[in-house]
C-alpha cells in the first residue's frame, strides 16, 4: 500500500466522511479504489476513463470470477471516485463484461425450523435473533437499534437509515415486549454505571453531537444491544460502548444451526427469508411485507412467493390426486 497516492487516498476518506458513508461502506469503498489504483500500476484516475474502468471490471468478472454483486460493488467505488472525489463526468457509456447473476433461492426455515433454531441460542443472542425472524430485521439493523427506536405503545421498531438510507416501521412481536423490556432495564442499569465512572457517552451519526451535545449521554439515544465493553472511537479517540459486534451473533446462530442439525445454510439474514414468506403463507399482501422489509422495488420481494411451503410451484402431484 506504500506506493499508493496517500493524498488521494485521504482524499476519498474525507469525502466518504463528509457524505456520511457507513464505516463499513467506507472501508468497502476504500479497498477496491486502492485494488483499482494498484491494478492500473498507481496511474493518477485523473488520466484515466472508460478504457481503464472496464479493464478492472472485465479483469475481475474474467480473471477473478467475481459474483454478479461483488463487481457492482467494485463498479459504485470507482464511479464514487471518479464523480464524487475527483468531479470527473465519465460521458460514455461504460459497458464491461458482466459478471454472471446466479438465480438463487433464499435459504428458508419452516416455522418449527426457526423455533428449534432459535431454542438453541441462549441470553441476548436469542433476543436479538427473534427480532430478525419476528420483525424482519437486517444483521446491522438490529444492531444499531436505538432506544427511542422501540415503541412498546404501537408495537413498532422504527428502523433508521437502513439499507439505502431509508427510515421504515416494522412490527415488534407481543411476545418480545416483556423479555426486551427486561433487558433493557439491565442495559439502563450499565448505562447508569458507565454515567458514575465519567462515560456512558454514545457515537451520534451526522452532526447530531453538535446540534445536540448532550444528547450523546441520554438514555433513548443509547443502543438496545451495547458491547460488553468500552472501546476507543478510532477516528475521535473517544472512549464509549459501542453496540455489540455483528459477529457475536452471527457465530452464535452457526452453532445454534449446528447443534440443531438442520441440513440447511442457516445465516442470520435466514430468519429475514423466513419472516417474509411465513407472512405470505399466512395470507399477507406483497406490499405490506415489502414495506415491513423496505424493499424499494416490489420484485425484490417477489422472490418469497418462489419459496411459499406449497410443493414445487404450488403444483399438486398426480400421485397425490
Amino acid at each position: 500500500m506504500s506506493r499508493t497516492p496517500t493524498s488521494l487516498i485521504e482524499e476519498v476518506r474525507r469525502t466518504l466522511l463528509r457524505k456520511h458513508y457507513s464505516t463499513r461502506t467506507q472501508k468497502t469503498y476504500l479497498r477496491w479504489i486502492r485494488r483499482f489504483l494498484r491494478f492500473h500500476n498507481l496511474k493518477h484516475p485523473r488520466s484515466m476513463g472508460k478504457s481503464e474502468i472496464e479493464a478492472y471490471l472485465n479483469y475481475l468478472a474474467i480473471d477473478r470470477k467475481v459474483s454478479a454483486s461483488t463487481q457492482n460493488q467494485a463498479f459504485s467505488a470507482i464511479l464514487f471516485l471518479f464523480h464524487t472525489v475527483l468531479g470527473q463526468e465519465i460521458t460514455e457509456p461504460i459497458q464491461p463484461l458482466r459478471a454472471r447473476r446466479p438465480q438463487h433461492l433464499p435459504t428458508v426455515l419452516s416455522k418449527s425450523e426457526a423455533r428449534t433454531v432459535l431454542e438453541c441460542l441462549q441470553g441476548v443472542h436469542q433476543l436479538m435473533a427473534q427480532l430478525l425472524y419476528g420483525s424482519g430485521l437486517r444483521l446491522m439493523e438490529c444492531v444499531h437499534l436505538r432506544v427511542k427506536d422501540v415503541d412498546f405503545e404501537q408495537n413498532q421498531i422504527l428502523v433508521r437509515d437502513g439499507k439505502g438510507a431509508k427510515d421504515r416501521f416494522t412490527i415488534l412481536p407481543t411476545s418480545l415486549a416483556s423479555p426486551l423490556i427486561t433487558h433493557l432495564a439491565r442495559v439502563r442499569h450499565t448505562f447508569r454505571m458507565d454515567l458514575a465512572n465519567g462515560l456512558g457517552e454514545v457515537y451520534l451519526p451526522f452532526a447530531l453531537a453538535v446540534k445536540f451535545p448532550n444528547a450523546a449521554k441520554a438514555w433513548s439515544w443509547q443502543y438496545v444491544f451495547p458491547a460488553t465493553r468500552i472501546s476507543r472511537d478510532p477516528q475521535t479517540g473517544a472512549s464509549r460502548r459501542h453496540h455489540i459486534h455483528p459477529s457475536t451473533l452471527q457465530r452464535a446462530v452457526k452453532r445454534a444451526a449446528k447443534t440443531a442439525r438442520l441440513n440447511k445454510p442457516i445465516t442470520c439474514h435466514t430468519f429475514r427469508h423466513s419472516f417474509a414468506t411465513h407472512l405470505l403463507e399466512n395470507g399477507y399482501d406483497i406490499r405490506t411485507v415489502q414495506e415491513l422489509l423496505g424493499h424499494k422495488d416490489v420484485k425484490t420481494t417477489m422472490i418469497y412467493t418462489h419459496v411459499l411451503n406449497r410443493g414445487g410451484l404450488a403444483v399438486r402431484s398426480p400421485l397425490d390426486s
